[in-house]
């Protein structure tokens, strides 16, 4: 069976589907907000959070490693109609053109509108190609704190004016901008295909991921390595949690689940000590293993268990707290490589010291021929 960018939605499909990118360093309300806004205002049938593995314009310090991103928006997200991926990884792109593009070459029946909140405005003639982007799909600009009508002025809202709808119109035909031979519904007004464009004045959240990451406390640069214990600012939950990653254990056992993998996170995130890996063979199997292990936790005086996927069976997330678990079925598992993610994120470890000691030599050489570099220059 092929995979697909997104696990669980078929090729043919004809859904309307907003899209919503970003490094989701960290996912946060903010992000749903503008979701359930689009859902609501744009009579989409779904949204799909793109999490991109390294934003083109920002800077890999301070990232949290994309399957610890991923999972924190799965957890984040909690709506049916929200789907979290990260379809980049599979399809080999970076940018937001090249994304959209392989996208609609994948799903050619779907119809996609780009979401973004309006403090992305200004910052779109940075973006690649982003006028060919305009062409390529409808986009909807939601009102953000700071940034209501005054993002209008920007460069790029400002060059295409003139194809901007207003909401009203945005509202009266889902998606606002569709394929050039599908005609207008009766009475209502003409649509055209991209370029259009549409910015919403919608209630505002003040939630931001920059915001956010202030509040932590610093990520260490050491991924992998035993961090001393005097380093941590994190509360030691040692015991607790290792008692609670045995009654996982023991669950996942009793269940059947297969390839059961730990990963140790203590010093990597913030959001959990430990992120549980494991597989079932069929989506029933996927659900009950996700049940049955938050009825344990809860039978173990855990509270509330939050079980996010349970409608497709692909993917499931148990919320255990210190303990994430990752229920999949084994062609998602194999498509998300959550393993893999965190090898990479391991190997590149070592990678800014090598380019520094490089950057020394260079500048040690340049140093010494100050003059061969003015004529070169001149």
């Amino acid at each position: 069976m092929s995979l697909h960018p997104m696990p669980g939605v078929p090729r043919a499909t004809t859904r309307r589907i907003g899209l919503l990118g970003g490094s989701f360093n960290p996912a946060h309300d903010g992000h749903r907000h503008i979701s359930l806004e689009a859902l609501k205002r744009l009579g989409l049938d779904e949204v799909w959070w793109l999490v991109s593995p390294q934003n083109p314009l920002k800077s890999g310090d301070g990232m949290e490693p994309l399957a610890t991103r991923v999972a924190r928006a799965r957890q984040v997200a909690r709506h049916p109609h929200i789907r979290v991926g990260a379809p980049e990884l599979l399809l080999g792109t970076r940018y937001t053109l090249d994304t959209v593009q392989a996208l609609k070459r994948v799903y050619r029946g779907a119809k996609f509108v780009w979401l973004m909140g309006a403090d992305i405005l200004p910052q779109l003639v940075d973006w690649a190609n982003w006028r060919n982007l305009f062409a390529a799909v409808p986009i909807a600009a939601f009102a953000r704190p700071g940034w209501g009508y005054a993002a209008l002025a920007a460069p790029a809202p400002r060059t295409f004016e003139r194809f901007r709808l207003q909401a009203t119109e945005a509202r009266a035909r889902p998606p606002f901008s569709v394929s050039p031979i599908t005609p207008p519904a009766a009475g209502g007004p003409p649509f055209r295909p991209p370029p259009a464009w549409c910015f919403i004045p919608s209630r505002l959240d003040e939630h931001s991921a920059t915001a956010i990451r202030a509040g932590r406390p610093p990520r260490t640069r050491s991924k992998g390595k035993t961090i001393p214990a005097q380093t941590r600012t994190l509360p030691d939950r040692s015991k607790d949690s290792d008692a609670l990653l045995e009654l996982v254990r023991q669950s996942l056992d009793d269940n059947k689940a297969e390839d059961v993998v730990v990963i140790d996170l203590k010093g990597k995130s913030a959001f959990a000590d430990y992120m549980v890996i494991a597989s079932g063979r069929s989506t029933r199997q996927v659900v009950a293993i996700a049940e049955n292990l938050a009825d344990k936790l809860k039978q173990g005086g855990r509270g509330y268990i939050p079980v996010e996927g349970k409608q497709t069976g692909d993917w499931v997330l148990v919320d255990a707290g210190d303990v994430i678990v990752h229920v999949f079925r084994p062609e998602a598992r194999t498509f998300y490589a959550l393993e893999k993610m965190w090898a990479l994120e391991d190997e590149a470890a070592a990678k800014p010291v090598k380019k520094a000691a490089v950057k020394k030599a260079v500048v040690k050489k340049a140093a010494a021929k100050p003059a061969a570099r003015r004529k070169r220059a001149s």
